[in-house]
């Protein structure tokens, strides 16, 4: 599971000095993989449960050798035809799967932290507007001050969104949580009530550790009543609207006016796949819309993918998305998320009898949260799980206190492998105690 390379090992085997003269495509080849090889991380394996991380699906990982060898740049149409039809019809797949509103714009970018950067400058542009400033033209400097409410477990992400588009950290007013990291909808009442001006809420679809879903409806009217746009993070918990049994977690959703999601967490597309989403296609492309006299733009193209992201030069990234949604249909898709969450009940149960386990989360998608005794004792117990090689985890910190997470997001992940790292789990706790 864990690399058998240290990082200085592996500085010594990749490293050296640049070549001075060319050097056959082959063996520079042969000569990283053999290199790089003790360095690779199992990833796609079905007891990788750290972080919030997916495997590539077969249709996924094709389509993405064929992304790389066809080579396109998926800026302009005029760049690659192909690859801005098959995003669009992607595209288009998307919103249908999420039950977005039809008119919903959207983008394709490198990850969630792109996404909440798209989706919250269409949001900066769109409040700022209403309050007659013309942020684009103008900048931030002399203008009104924005005001962006947030969960108190909200992800970090966002901040870096925020002071990436200069709105920074300061703008922000925290939001109280209950205990499973859900906003606290009357607190938010109140911190609105007390703010006037350009206001932006955040909500979470998926909180990162308990994978609890904020009040999306109650959030949704609080949002509509202050005149603030609602932006959704919705990394990997957006994804649950494809189910039938868990759509009911994102209700609400479709009355927000902006949304961001990972396409290589749960979709399991190969990585640099991130996807926002905006109901004003109007703010969202005058957020993001530039143009050059070099550029050739298709008269006959409906949607040059530059006008709706921050890059020019970008990978053809719908290609895996396109494949990945054909290659399963909305049932295989929703049985994928129902089985992983199906897994996830199962941790929670099993680990749940161990000696001194406690479950601390509310376990309503894919998330795990746990620990054992004090923090000395769950460290041990994550350590020795990780160093059996049987499964990795990743640990937390949740209320100030460390804890262990199991993230169930591949497709790979069968029956057996649980049972193999509740094992791993049983033989870690009976040694440490």
């Amino acid at each position: 599971m864990w690399p058998a390379a240290s990082v200085e090992e592996l500085r010594r085997e990749i490293g050296g000095p640049l070549p001075s003269v060319p050097i056959d495509p082959l063996t520079v080849v042969e000569a990283l993989a053999a290199a790089a090889d003790r360095g690779v991380v199992a990833i796609p394996g079905g007891r990788y449960f750290g972080f919030v991380i997916g495997g590539a699906l077969p249709a996924a990982l094709a389509a993405d050798w064929l992304t790389s060898a066809w080579d396109q740049n998926a800026g302009l149409v005029v760049g690659g035809p192909a690859a801005a039809v098959v995003e669009e019809v992607a595209g288009e797949w998307l919103k249908q799967l999420f039950g977005l509103p039809p008119a919903t714009s959207f983008a394709f970018v490198t990850g969630c932290q792109m996404a909440h950067v798209t989706c919250l400058a269409a949001a900066r542009h769109a409040v700022l507007e209403r309050a007659g400033w013309d942020v684009e033209r103008n900048g931030l400097s002399g203008g009104p001050c924005v005001r962006v409410f947030v969960g108190g477990k909200r992800h970090v992400t966002v901040d870096r969104a925020l002071r990436l588009l200069g709105l920074g950290t300061e703008s922000t007013v925290a939001v109280t949580v209950d205990d499973q990291g859900r906003m606290r909808p009357k607190a938010l009442e109140v911190a609105l009530a007390q703010h006037e001006g350009p206001a932006i809420v955040c909500a979470q679809a998926g909180e990162v550790n308990t994978g609890a879903f904020d009040a999306l409806p109650e959030i949704a009217e609080l949002a509509r009543t202050g005149e603030a746009w609602l932006h959704v993070d919705g990394a990997f918990g957006l994804w649950a609207a494809a189910s039938p049994a868990l759509r009911h977690l994102v209700e609400g959703v479709a009355e927000a006016d902006s949304w961001a999601t990972d396409a290589h967490k749960w979709l399991n597309v190969p990585y640099d796949c991130g996807l926002a989403f905006v109901a004003h296609p109007d703010a969202h492309r005058a957020a993001m819309a530039m143009t050059a006299e070099y550029l050739v733009a298709d008269p006959n193209a409906a949607r040059d993918q530059m006008d709706w992201t921050p890059e020019f030069s970008r990978r053809a990234r719908g290609l895996t998305v396109y494949a990945a949604l054909r290659s399963l249909g909305t049932s295989g898709f929703a049985a994928l998320v129902e089985r992983c969450c199906r897994h996830a009940m199962r941790f929670a149960e099993q680990l749940g009898r161990l000696p001194g386990c406690e479950i601390l989360n509310e376990v309503v998608l894919n998330q795990v949260l746990l620990r054992f005794g004090d923090d000395e004792m769950t460290h041990a117990v994550l350590e020795a799980v990780q160093q059996s090689g049987e499964a990795w985890m990743s640990g937390t910190t949740w209320d100030g206190r460390f804890a262990i997470r199991i993230s169930v997001s591949n497709w790979r992940t069968s029956d057996e492998d649980v049972t193999r790292t509740v094992a791993a789990f049983q033989r870690s706790v009976a040694a440490a105690g």
